[in-house]
């Protein structure tokens, strides 16, 4: 994984709007509440639970990369990746709220140079990532979102 942010320093965050709470207040105002969050731009993934099979949603920092976002799991550096991404390793298929807009995509993992492109390009926007990778022994999962055709 590329340091290339290792020089900006870990940004401490408000955590005023987290996680069930941000993504309410996401969907109630159609992201007009939550769409940027510390500085950086959120979307709500709604995943399938590998166990329940009921629709999880989690607000996430992403990037944009063309038409595709980039999103990490990094559960802020914890041993374990986070539930979100256990559930799209199961079931690519997902929804994506970013502001007003719904839509499914298509979530694929990435590697190689892809990776390392992709993580520089979501640590430019959010350089705690760097601060997350030094924190765990394993490799954060950077995953592609991918818009699916309207059939």
């Amino acid at each position: 994984m590329s340091t290339d942010n290792s020089d900006k320093q870990y940004q401490p965050q408000n955590l005023t709007l987290r996680n069930a709470e941000h993504a309410e207040r996401y969907r109630a105002t159609d992201g007009a509440e939550g769409h940027i969050w510390n500085g950086a731009t959120c979307l709500l993934l709604t995943t399938t639970g590998r166990k329940s099979g009921q629709p999880r949603e989690t607000p996430l920092i992403y990037a944009q990369d063309g038409d595709d976002l980039v999103v990490i799991a990094s559960k802020g550096g914890a041993p374990k990746a986070p539930n979100w991404y256990e559930n799209l390793v199961v079931n690519p298929e997902v929804t994506v709220q970013i502001l007003a807009e719904r839509f499914s995509a298509q979530a694929h993992e990435v590697d190689g140079e892809e990776y390392t492109r992709l993580w520089d390009l979501a640590a430019a926007s959010w350089p705690n990532y760097n601060v997350y990778a030094q924190r765990t022994d394993r490799k954060i999962p950077v995953v592609v979102l991918r818009r699916t055709p309207a059939s």
